[in-house]
This record gives C-alpha cells, sequence and structure tokens, in this order.
C-alpha cells in the first residue's frame, strides 16, 4: 500500500489534492512519503525552470522534500492533453526518465504516491498510456471520484477499464468537487455499493483546500 498510482474519473476529479492529502495520511503513520507527478502539463516559468502547481503540491506534501524534477520530470508549458503539449514543447515523453526519477524517489522514502493525468484512458504520449507506466512500476491503483453528475457512470467505467487493463484498483476516493451537488449523500451510497473496491474516505469540498486537514479523513490500509 505503500506505492500507489492515484489515477481520477476525469480531469478536475480532485487527483491532486487526493494526493496530496494521501501523502499526509502516509506520513502520520510515520512514514517517509514522497510524490511525483511524471508528466504535467500547463507549467509556469520560473528562474529555476518549468513548475506545475498540482507538482509543487505534491513537493509541499513530501517528507522529505526531493528535487523538483525527480516529482515531475516532464514539465509542459501548455495546459493542453500531454501528446499535444508534448509536441507544442518539443519535447518527446519517455518511459525511462520517468522510471529512473521514481527509482530516486522511492530510494529515499518508505512509500511513493504517483499521481497521474486527466482520467485513466487518457494517453501520455501517441504510444504511452498510463497502464505502460503502471505496469512498468507494478503499482497498484487508487481511484479519485469526483462527485458530481454523472460520476456513477464515470466510475464503474473506469474501475472496469482498470481491471481490463490487468491493473489493480485497491481503493477508491470520494471527492466533492462540485459543492452544489444534488443528493450528493444518496450518490456516495450507490458508488459504495456498486465499486467492488474498498473506499479509503471521502473528502470534503474546501476552498481553499487543505491536503493536511482532508488527511484526517482517509484510511490508508496497512
Amino acid at each position: 500500500m505503500n506505492r500507489i498510482f492515484v489515477t481520477g474519473t476525469d480531469t478536475g476529479a480532485g487527483k491532486s489534492i487526493a494526493s496530496a492529502a494521501l501523502l499526509h495520511a502516509l506520513r502520520a503513520k510515520g512514514l517517509r512519503a514522497v510524490g511525483m507527478k511524471p508528466v504535467a502539463s500547463g507549467c509556469i516559468p520560473t528562474p529555476d525552470g518549468w513548475r506545475n502547481d498540482d507538482a509543487l503540491s505534491l513537493r509541499d506534501a513530501s517528507d522529505p522534500v526531493p528535487a523538483y524534477d525527480d516529482i515531475n520530470p516532464f514539465a509542459l508549458p501548455e495546459p493542453l492533453a500531454p501528446e499535444l503539449a508534448a509536441a507544442d514543447a518539443g519535447v518527446e515523453i519517455g518511459l525511462d526518465p520517468i522510471l529512473a526519477a521514481y527509482a530516486r524517489l522511492a530510494a529515499q522514502a518508505d512509500a511513493v504516491v504517483v499521481e497521474g493525468v486527466g482520467g485513466w484512458a487518457a494517453p501520455l504520449t501517441a504510444t504511452l498510456d498510463q497502464v505502460d507506466l503502471v505496469r512498468a512500476l507494478d503499482l497498484p491503483v487508487v481511484l479519485v471520484v469526483g462527485l458530481r453528475l454523472g460520476c456513477i457512470n464515470h466510475a464503474r467505467l473506469t474501475a472496469r477499464a482498470i481491471e481490463a487493463d490487468g491493473a489493480r484498483l485497491i481503493g477508491w476516493i470520494a471527492s466533492e468537487v462540485d459543492p452544489d451537488m444534488a443528493r450528493v449523500d444518496d450518490n456516495f451510497r450507490i458508488l459504495q455499493a456498486r465499486l467492488a473496491a474498498p473506499c479509503w474516505g471521502r473528502l470534503p469540498h474546501r476552498v481553499p483546500p487543505d491536503a493536511a486537514a482532508l488527511a484526517a479523513g482517509l484510511r490508508v490500509p496497512d
């Protein structure tokens, strides 16, 4: 359970805050935990290079604090699908740099939380899917379900896709991304009944989000 790949039902499902909260929950168990965002599009220029807000939030939640380039080996400027953002930047995304960065992170920590991009089926390149990374790293998967209209369908389809790809879905986290969602509790109960994997917790909508506080609502198995 200390090596996790976090995916979502779609872009905006709450993967980043859930990943950061998972890091705090793992640290609360006495583990050295670090985050990783292998590919991030939508970065801003800084004196130290391109930086992504989601990757920075993972770095802030990590202990020890790794080098940014290990957390986010591929930082792409445009807020587009990775395949498009990489082409615009003249960058070729490959597995080898990601695997090398992951090895450096794993060497300094007891736990690594790897956050994917978009939903499960969002490709990294024309020839590389996220499941290829999951297989290469032999990571179990945690699904973040953004609680909003349509989430039951999206969650069930994603769970089926993960299992059909031969990956291990070990848990899911509900994320209240729509504070005005009608009958949110009923939707949550339906998800609990329909998803075979155990629910690791439910993250309430908070502005601004506080990963350390939200970690208290997660139950990470040993």
